[in-house]
């Protein structure tokens, strides 16, 4: 059913997403201050294209340097990406078979709003983190 989710999910929303991270992570590349973010985008970017069977867990050794770093990103990038997810994942809800679609669109709102100090991983590797 994931790749089934996944297939239709790249169809209607990944692909567009995907690119979008990709050129904001290759356009955050250009100074050399960013590099931090863009990293933090190419990661989003991987989840967005295929967001269905993983999972977004917190890294325990991320600190004050991720803090900073997410305020900074929320302030200047993070609102208005957060916005187009909600905007999108409503869009996304308003048939049946785009309810799961949404709600993944959903999913990621936290991690475009804070993506420093989090890390993606598949749902069996996120279980085995909290045990």
């Amino acid at each position: 059913m994931r790749t089934i989710l996944n297939i239709i999910w790249l169809i209607f929303a990944g692909l567009g997403l995907f690119l979008g991270y990709m050129l904001a992570g290759i356009l955050l590349c250009i100074p050399i201050v960013t590099i931090p973010w863009a990293i933090a985008s190419f990661r989003i970017a991987r989840y967005a294209i295929w967001p269905f069977g993983r999972e977004i867990v917190s890294k325990p050794t991320s600190g004050v340097g991720s803090f900073l770093g997410n305020v900074l990103w929320v302030i200047l990038a993070g609102w208005w990406l957060a916005i187009g997810h909600i905007v999108s994942g409503l869009l996304l809800c308003v048939t049946i078979i785009g309810i799961p679609m949404g709600i993944a669109d959903f999913k990621m709102v936290p991690v475009s709003l804070m993506p420093l100090g989090k890390e993606i991983v598949s749902r069996r590797g996120a279980f085995d983190r909290t045990l």
